[in-house]
């Protein structure tokens, strides 16, 4: 057994110490929680003559560890702007180690999210404050909090593959803010955690990741405006991001463990396909949708699936698929006056759009949602 009280008691010493040797406080501190991790883990089995020493030892050279991958990403940036290297890193077992640490259940979702990009990501706490817009303070505090829950708990149930994925996931949904991309460096994660994990499901992530990525430079105008997907310029598209994702996509449903990653990225692949919006094979997006929905049971995945079977089966039968569903669900109400439109009814569907204007979270989303809105009541008043 690992004393717990003698640790606590030694961190603020080994903090003092880390700092004397040339640290920040926020660093040192950092430091010295990774190296407390690493005491419960080890000390079981081989426990130190010089408890202190020990972990000043080691918080100084987690440190050293910290400073160097903060260079190295540096000098990332400066060869690559917006799209992480196509070949994947190699990957220790350490680094693997600690995808299934920071996902460790006993962590929310946004601990193991904030965790991963410090540990594993290599990013800074300012910068993963910057990217959530919160102050440094607050997430230092998060990461901190993180770090004791994880040194209070052993470590024989790390989060499996999926809670691995899903905090990927959540990171590449953060999309871009800050000074951080976090769509990005999601992508070079995942490609780290792919070339040490033969999963289908991985690889399935990464192709959604590089799907739906190619789109970026066609998602907004100069003003920031959002831009539907059956409006975007498809020569703006990233083809070599296309082609990659689609053969990843290829070899993970050869496979045949079809999971919610894959079923999302083969959705993207369609639309990916196209070449223009009028030329969508919606009849096999309904049934991804159907995969998708039997897979998760989704009711998120049930409403694009309505607006899929809109564009396959026409408006009144997506009208239909929709109403099955619960109108409290996010976006429903946007999907109902895209619809409405659809099925020719303007009126209905502006005071619809207006509507899901008001409910939206995102700024972009609400403000194309208000000039649709808008659109109709200028063509039903001229």
């Amino acid at each position: 057994m690992v004393d717990e009280v003698l640790l606590r008691t030694l961190t603020p010493q080994v903090i003092t110490a880390v700092v004397r040797r040339g640290a920040d406080f926020a660093a040192a501190e950092d430091s010295v929680q990774e190296a407390l991790i690493e005491a419960l883990r080890t000390w079981p089995r081989q426990p130190p003559r010089n408890p202190k020493a020990w972990l000043v030892t080691v918080a100084w050279r987690r440190f050293l560890d910290a400073v160097r991958a903060e260079d190295s990403r540096r000098q990332r940036e400066l060869r690559v702007h917006t799209e992480p290297a196509a070949r994947p890193a190699g990957i220790t077992d350490d680094t693997l180690q600690l995808y299934f640490l920071c996902a460790h259940p006993v962590l929310s979702p946004s601990s193991a999210v904030a965790l991963t990009l410090r540990a594993v990501g290599g990013l800074t706490t300012r910068q993963i404050a910057a990217a959530y817009l919160v102050g440094e303070a607050t997430m230092a505090q998060r990461i901190s909090r993180a770090k004791r829950l994880l040194a209070g708990h052993r470590f024989e149930a790390p989060g499996d593959v999926a809670t691995v994925l899903r905090v990927l996931y959540l990171v590449f949904n953060e999309g871009y803010s800050g000074d951080v991309d976090l769509a990005a460096e999601a992508i070079r994660l995942t490609r780290q955690l792919a070339a040490g994990v033969d999963h289908p499901e991985v690889h399935g992530l990464l192709a959604l990741m590089l799907l739906h990525h190619a789109r970026r430079a066609a998602r907004t105008r100069t003003n920031g405006q959002l831009i539907p997907l059956a409006e975007q310029d498809r020569s703006q598209w990233d083809t070599g991001l296309i082609a990659e994702g689609m053969d990843i996509l290829q070899r993970a449903l050869t496979r045949d463990r079809l999971g919610e990653f894959q079923a999302q990225a083969a959705i993207a692949a369609l639309h990916a396909d196209a070449p223009a919006a009028g030329e969508t094979d919606w009849p096999q997006i309904v049934e991804w949708y159907d995969e998708l929905v039997r897979l998760t049971g989704s009711p998120v995945a049930g409403l694009n699936r309505a607006v899929a079977v809109g564009e396959a089966d026409g408006p009144r039968a997506g009208l239909a698929a929709l109403a099955a569903l619960d109108p409290a669900l996010p976006r429903h109400t946007a999907a109902l006056a895209y619809l409405t439109e659809r099925d020719g009814d303007p009126a209905a569907a502006a005071r619809l759009y207006a509507e899901a204007a008001r409910a939206a979270t995102n700024v972009q989303e609400r403000d194309h949602l208000t000039l649709q809105a808008a659109r109709l009541n200028a063509a039903l008043r001229g």
